[in-house]
């Protein structure tokens, strides 16, 4: 056995939560239910949100995201809760103000997060740079900055290598990872670029955070650690595979063939995993299943959580069977767009107005304000020249016009005055950068829901539903020596839920 240590971060509540479940997956309570055995496995954090995540909280749970994190911090004091940051914005898609961003990175701290991994969408290192430089004022333990990797004529080894050299020269930045939200790293790749990222980093810790979406993650992560990695991120069976991350059982067995260490409680893991499984089976969620090789993927190049939701979102609106017109249509809008580098939020930004353009008569007949802003420079330059009939098409439009119009970014001082002075700093910032009635549903529903059953979930969500039927009076299941009997009384008529009886 090598004595060289290695570490590892899951990522089964964060990103495997959204690649393979939309984001939308875990509640609060169901995550409280496995914390203590998440904390003792020994992981060097867990990657547990981001603002789009914190969202997803508020919008489809009605829970409070501040709340949620600092349940969990309670519940694993040994394990730091990863936070990642995707540039200058909170939750909207707008680019927000640096004292707006400052407070966020002041709460998140404030309410538990101690690792915070840093990316700028446009691999702009500088501003990689000055991100984490204003987290590590706000007492952040951990800051890692993010090099994204993807494949084009103009991304080589040089090119990771010098944006790697550059957040390893700044001493806010404690490690440096390559994330490949595509899954595109191949082990032939590898063999050369993780070793210049080991000699651009110094004696900075590397991390690799890869997908398994079509199936090379596996193969890379069993020979990184020759390479120079020192870090893995990795997520619980269930929840790993797919589009989501190698799953940490297969790895462990593969490094420990290869003659590595791994301090890590197996048995911890294994509850987790058993855990998650019964989750997914109760709540009629997808597990991760190992993935084909897609050439074609190389192409589109969708994140895995984009993935994870882009399905979602087509199972909604009942044309998940048009997915493969989308991916089609997605290699399509990128290029027009000037090759924008798949990731939050350009991942969004190119699949957005590509399932428009599919569901809609006519090609950009739809343009959401994201799509506008990224042509209009809210975010930069794209790293090659847009399509310039789609260019003026976008930039002619009314509302082009507006945003254009927009003075921009509102500071703490105006946001105060339109929000008020009472409110928490907490609650304050989710109504800066969120619709009043989604948070105003989530202060109505109080406080979150700290507990989970597999075995009750199914029964509890299946009595929910029959109380809003006032054609059902009395239902009866019975399994296994079990019996529930449902009847409504006659109170019950009238919106109260019905009386049960085992």
């Amino acid at each position: 056995m090598t004595s060289r240590r290695l570490d590892f971060i899951d990522t089964t509540l964060r990103d495997g939560n959204q690649s393979l479940w939309g984001a939308t997956g875990l509640r609060t309570g169901m995550m409280l239910e496995i914390a203590s055995d998440l904390d003792r496995a020994g992981f060097r954090a867990i990657d547990f949100t981001t603002s789009t995540h914190m969202a997803v909280t508020v919008r489809f749970h009605k829970e409070n995201p501040w709340e949620r994190i600092r349940l969990m911090k309670a519940r694993m004091p040994r394990t730091p809760l990863s936070f990642l940051s995707t540039g200058m914005r909170f939750i909207s898609w707008e680019t927000a103000h640096p004292e707006l961003m400052q407070l966020s990175y002041r709460l998140l701290v404030r309410n538990g997060i101690e690792r915070f991994m840093v990316m700028d969408p446009m691999n702009n290192m500088q501003a990689v740079a000055d991100s984490a430089t204003a987290i590590a004022a706000e007492g952040a333990s951990e800051i890692v900055g993010a090099v994204v990797y993807t494949v084009s004529p103009i991304h080589d080894d040089a090119y990771f290598a010098a944006a790697a050299r550059r957040l390893a020269q700044v001493p806010a930045i404690h490690r440096i990872y390559l994330k490949d939200p595509g899954g595109l790293l191949t082990p032939e790749r590898a063999r050369t670029l993780l070793p210049a990222l080991r000699v651009a980093v110094g004696d900075k810790p590397l991390e690799l955070h890869s997908h398994c979406t079509i199936g090379l993650a596996p193969f890379t992560y069993a020979e990184a650690p020759s390479l120079g990695v020192d870090t893995l991120h990795t997520a619980v069976q269930p929840l790993g595979n797919g589009t989501s991350q190698p799953a940490i059982e297969n790895v462990v067995s593969n490094l420990r063939s290869a003659g590595y260490s791994v301090d890590l409680d197996m048995e911890a893991v294994g509850r987790v995993s058993a855990y998650f499984a019964r989750l997914a089976v109760a709540e009629g969620l997808p597990q991760g299943v190992p993935q084909e090789y897609d050439m074609r993927y190389f192409q589109h190049q969708l994140p895995g959580g984009m993935m994870g939701t882009m399905r979602r979102q087509l199972r909604e609106m009942r044309q998940e069977h048009r997915l493969p017109e989308v991916f089609e249509e997605v290699e399509r809008v990128r290029r027009e767009l000037g090759y924008p580098i798949m990731v939050t939020p350009f991942s969004q930004v190119v699949g957005t107005q590509a399932v428009m353009n599919v569901l809609a008569p006519e090609r950009y007949a739809n343009v959401p304000d994201e799509v506008i802003r990224y042509v209009i420079g809210r975010f930069g330059a794209p790293p090659a020249p847009m399509d310039p009939n789609v260019r003026d098409r976008i930039e002619q439009l009314p509302r082009a016009r507006e945003l254009a119009a927009q003075s921009g970014m509102l500071d703490l001082t105006e946001l105060r005055q339109r929000f008020g002075a009472r409110l928490s700093d907490e609650e304050f910032l989710l109504r800066a950068v969120m619709p009043a009635e989604q948070v105003d549903a989530m202060v109505a529903a109080g406080p979150c829901r700290q507990h989970y059953s597999s075995v009750a979930s199914p029964v509890e969500r299946m009595i929910s539903e029959l109380s809003g039927r006032p054609d059902v009076t009395h239902a009866r299941i019975e399994k296994d020596g079990f019996m529930l009997d449902l009847r409504t009384s006659s109170a019950g008529r009238t919106g109260a839920p019905p009386e049960t009886k085992a």
